[in-house]
């Protein structure tokens, strides 16, 4: 049987469903804003300069509370049409033998909680039953925010209507999706969304509290720990730039604060950490 790492806040039990690990961009490429000036200045880290490979993960964050069991983000899917990209284009990922791995069957998750729609956050929301598209988690509730939603009726997602019309619309047709306002606030007691935009419109971090211990579930306000240490850095990804950087700096200082456990979304190794600062520069420790 595979071994998963399980982490515990309070009465919770986290553990992490991996689809897949990938080198496929540069720093430069990822992120515009770096400067070798700026990668030099980096201290204790190995040489990482603008040519070097950006290691990223995909994964889900599979939460068990004593009193329901929850997904944050559901990765890229199966056997979807991507031609944007082959990073997600008709995959054949683990990702549902994970998960089952970690001793949880589909029908025995309750909530589907989504930190924003992009494909590689929605995909394992449903699976294919003969020619059509049904919901993965039966007895879930799949939850978004309202901005996401309304995304998907912008001009703006005219390429990527094939991720709403495979990923979230058979979800909503099923009368499962419940969509949030966009301030956000508490779900369920001691869990809550953060709006976080900047990435996305309506983008949204999830926090778990139990025990007095908090378990913060950052999505993409983040891509590796560079943008730690270089908090001004905005990805490639990010759709509105001044946004994504006020969101990063305020969840790093709260996270810093509150030496919060941080759960990432596309970072390697364990994906999880703790924000510190020392000299002026916020630092990611991983756990």
């Amino acid at each position: 049987m595979k071994n998963f790492t399980v982490y515990r806040v309070g009465d919770i039990r986290i553990t992490k469903i991996t689809e897949q690990i990938f080198r496929t961009l540069t720093v430069s490429q990822l992120y515009p804003d770096a400067t070798s000036a700026l990668l030099k200045s980096l201290t204790g880290a190995t040489e990482v300069t603008q040519d070097s490979a950006v290691e990223m993960s995909i994964h889900s964050w599979l939460v068990e509370t004593p009193h329901c069991r929850l997904l944050i983000d559901t990765a890229s899917g199966n056997l979807k049409d991507r031609p944007f990209s082959s990073l997600f284009h008709q995959l054949h990922s683990p990702w549902m033998e994970n998960l089952i791995l970690a001793g949880v069957r589909p029908s025995e998750i309750d909530y589907v909680l989504h930190t924003h729609l992009h494909v590689d956050h929605v995909g394992w929301n449903t699976v294919l039953s003969g020619d059509h598209w049904v919901p993965t988690f039966v007895n879930a509730t799949y939850v978004c925010s309202n901005a996401e939603m309304a995304f998907y009726e912008s001009p703006a997602a005219a390429s990527r209507m094939m991720v709403f019309d495979d990923s979230i619309l058979p979800v909503r047709d099923a009368g499962q999706l419940e969509v949030i306002a966009n301030q956000g606030g508490q779900f369920l007691p001691g869990i809550k969304f953060h709006p976080t935009p900047g990435h996305s419109p309506g983008h949204m971090s999830i926090s778990i509290e139990s025990g007095n211990e908090i378990a913060l579930f950052c999505g993409d306000v983040m891509h590796s720990p560079l943008q730690v240490a270089f908090s001004d850095w905005n990805s490639m990804f990010c759709g509105q730039q001044l946004a994504a950087r006020k969101s990063r700096k305020r969840l790093l200082e709260q996270a810093c604060l509150d030496r919060t456990t941080v759960f990432t979304s596309h970072f390697t190794e364990s994906s999880v950490g703790r924000v510190t600062e020392a000299q002026g520069r916020y630092n990611w420790e991983f756990i």
